[in-house]
């Protein structure tokens, strides 16, 4: 019997309105798919990565869900944040072997933004976790493990 997958997601509080619709497509994605899970909050889309890394020491998750937006300004601050943010992740698949969904909107403004994170749109949250739940399965498949 497969164990239900236990996810965390990580979500970037710096435009709240967004990481909200970010959330609330993921916790429907979670429901349909009977997956459990636990949030925590952050800052912004910088300190993702980092949370991520704290909560894998702890063994209690089989997967990581990303959520957050950067949205373009006047400096290259934006650049920095995004390209930081995307490296950390993929380092942490990579190197630690985390499942992880990537659900951080990266947009030139703010009607982009609530574009690819509302549940009417592309709704990035819940991709994020089906994202994530399919790591999950493809990393137990290549452990031989049903947990």
């Amino acid at each position: 019997m497969t164990k239900t997958p236990h996810l965390l997601l990580v979500e970037a509080q710096f435009y709240p309105h967004i990481s909200a619709l970010l959330r609330q497509g993921a916790e429907r994605a979670l429901a349909e798919a009977g997956a459990t899970f636990e949030a925590v909050a952050v800052p912004g889309a910088f300190e993702i990565p980092g949370a991520i890394k704290f909560a894998a020491k702890s063994g209690n998750f089989d997967g990581y869900v990303a959520l957050g937006c950067v949205i373009r300004g006047e400096t290259s601050h934006y650049d920095h944040v995004c390209s930081e943010s995307a490296r950390g992740l993929q380092d942490l698949a990579c190197r630690d072997g985390l499942a992880i969904g990537f659900g951080i909107a990266t947009c030139n403004n703010e009607a982009q933004a609530l574009a690819r994170t509302s549940c009417d749109g592309r709704d990035m949250g819940g991709k994020a976790v089906r994202a994530c739940l399919a790591m999950v399965a493809l990393k137990r498949r290549f452990a031989g493990s049903a947990e």
